[in-house]
């Protein structure tokens, strides 16, 4: 039996779309089939080489390319919801003001120049110095500079990508653990820990009543889909659940942790809106194969 779908993690999500500020209106963003795609723009990599010759870069484009930095980026995992009811709410006014307050628009700033700062021939000096001061201190200045941009511009790329609403967060939880499920490495492996617990306590508590704080999680390696049994009694009572990394993208991310009362731990036939999966109806029980159909939206809800 194995907890490896036949299919992609994500033949089992619908499209998913939204409205985002771009050039003087609104433009639509969607998601499918695993990738971001922008129907408003026919030809994105030419304005990206537009962009690069000096004229403006579109809102989308910059969505696009943020998008595309965070795809493995671990921290995602802790900034993302931990399900529909966990609301990470920012707006585009947020965005907008959270750009203004750092001091330059909603495009980012060049590494090691300041908004205005001119390019030009020869080495870099940080905007503000003159000449006179000594080589190292202006390299330890300019160093300083571009780790203050690489911050503001992560931190603009993390509100934008929030910004974006649920259903792409969820989305975005689901790329970066899938990145990181195949061979997890020592560095990835508390953070994913960390993600799959965090979202499988509160599907935990629904299906058993358990509190979230008595569900321990680690991670499942090699064949099959792992494991989970209830131990101990009152305050010592833990469900000690083992799953592989990829659960995140393959079950929680559709919409799938909890089926018809049964706890979810693989996909064995991704697909949309039809998929078949293995359920858990306890705690130490044989996971049964159930085939599933979901409803519309952005994260679907499934039932047997």
């Amino acid at each position: 039996m194995t907890g490896r779908p036949n299919g992609q993690w994500f033949d089992s999500l619908p499209s998913c779309e939204t409205q985002v500020p771009c050039s003087q209106g609104m433009h639509t963003l969607r998601w499918e089939a695993g990738s971001l795609r922008l129907p408003t723009h026919s030809d994105p990599e030419a304005e990206l080489v537009l962009a690069a010759l000096g004229g403006d870069k579109a809102g989308c484009i910059e969505l696009a390319e943020a998008w595309g930095r965070h795809t493995a980026d671990l921290s995602v995992l802790a900034i993302g919801p931990r399900g529909p009811a966990d609301e990470v709410a920012v707006t585009w006014d947020d965005v907008a003001a959270a750009a203004a307050q750092a001091g330059y628009g909603a495009a980012p700033v060049a590494p090691g120049l300041r908004p205005g700062a001119r390019r030009g021939p020869g080495p870099l000096r940080p905007a503000g110095l003159p000449a006179s001061v000594p080589a190292a201190v202006a390299a330890r200045r300019r160093q300083e500079e571009e780790e203050l941009n690489r911050a503001r511009q992560r931190r603009s790329d993390m509100l934008s990508l929030l910004a974006l609403g649920y259903g792409f967060q969820v989305r975005l939880i689901a790329q970066v653990s899938a990145a990181h499920a195949d061979r997890p490495d020592d560095r990835a492996r508390p953070a994913l820990v960390a993600a799959i617990a965090g979202r499988l306590a509160p599907v935990a508590e629904a299906w058993l009543g358990i509190d979230p704080d008595q569900v321990v999680v680690s991670l499942h390696h090699g064949p099959g889909w792992g494991s989970a049994e209830l131990t101990g009694h009152g305050p010592e009572r833990r469900l000690r659940v083992a799953l592989p990394a990829g659960w995140l993208a393959d079950v929680w991310a559709c919409g799938l942790a909890l089926v018809g009362r049964h706890l979810v731990v693989a996909v064995q036939q991704p697909g949309w809106p039809d998929a078949r999966v293995l359920g858990l109806r306890a705690p130490g029980a044989v996971p049964e194969p159930l085939d599933v159909h979901a409803s519309s939206g952005d994260v679907p809800h499934w039932e047997i």
